[in-house]
């Protein structure tokens, strides 16, 4: 219904484009698409970037891409369409699906970018049939506390899904964090946990089970 009613601002924004991509993303998923012999000792060197174990960094979108999505979607939270949960963890957030932004740009990502990178990066979670779905949305953080569009923060848990590819399309957060524990059923005396600082366009990528939160220190 919303998909049918709300009206686009910027409607070639919802076609796939590689002008979108950083030209490191291009450079890594190219190598992991169409490498006759692509190795994971290879990709990570082009990764370069290890944030916890088995969790990786680098950019995805450019700055000037991150500025028009976020148009589109400041604009389309000034409609008075509704507007729901994208899962059960936060009060507020836009799947992307509802605005129309799965069939010509989240599933090409899915398997075009996505799904080569997360085979050579995680087979075991991958599994030979590849990614078969995606939940695609977007939840805004608030350091000064919760709004009825915002949350302040994320308690741990950890993600029903093989992978997350997670992507700041806003401003860096100095007040605040994403951090990683273990995984889901890993118990270790002293257990740590991976701060990991949101940069523009920058993505951060692991596995599904991995233990994550994101916490404010205004």
């Amino acid at each position: 219904m919303v998909q049918k009613l709300y009206q686009r601002l910027d409607p070639p924004l919802y076609t796939l484009d590689e002008s979108y991509f950083h030209s490191d993303f291009l450079r890594i998923t190219k190598y992991c698409r169409d490498e006759l012999s692509p190795t994971m000792e290879g990709l990570l060197q082009m990764i370069s970037k290890e944030e916890a174990s088995q969790v990786y960094s680098f950019p995805v979108f450019t700055d000037e891409f991150c500025r028009h999505f976020l148009d589109e979607l400041d604009h389309f939270e000034r409609s008075d369409l509704p507007k729901g949960c994208p899962n059960t963890m936060n009060n507020t957030g836009i799947l992307l699906a509802e605005l129309g932004f799965d069939d010509h740009f989240m599933n090409r990502f899915k398997e075009h970018y996505l799904q080569p990178l997360s085979a050579l990066l995680y087979p075991e979670w991958t599994g030979s049939s590849g990614l078969d779905s995606h939940r695609s949305h977007i939840v805004t953080y608030d350091a000064t506390g919760p709004t009825d569009r915002t949350d302040v923060g994320l308690s741990t848990h950890f993600d029903n899904a093989e992978v997350t590819l997670n992507v700041s399309l806003g401003k860096e957060y100095s007040d605040g964090e994403l951090y990683f524990g273990e995984m889901k059923g890993v118990v270790v005396s002293n257990p740590r946990l991976y701060p990991y600082y949101h940069k523009i366009g920058r993505g951060v990528i692991h596995r599904g089970q991995h233990l994550l939160g994101i916490v404010f220190c205004a």
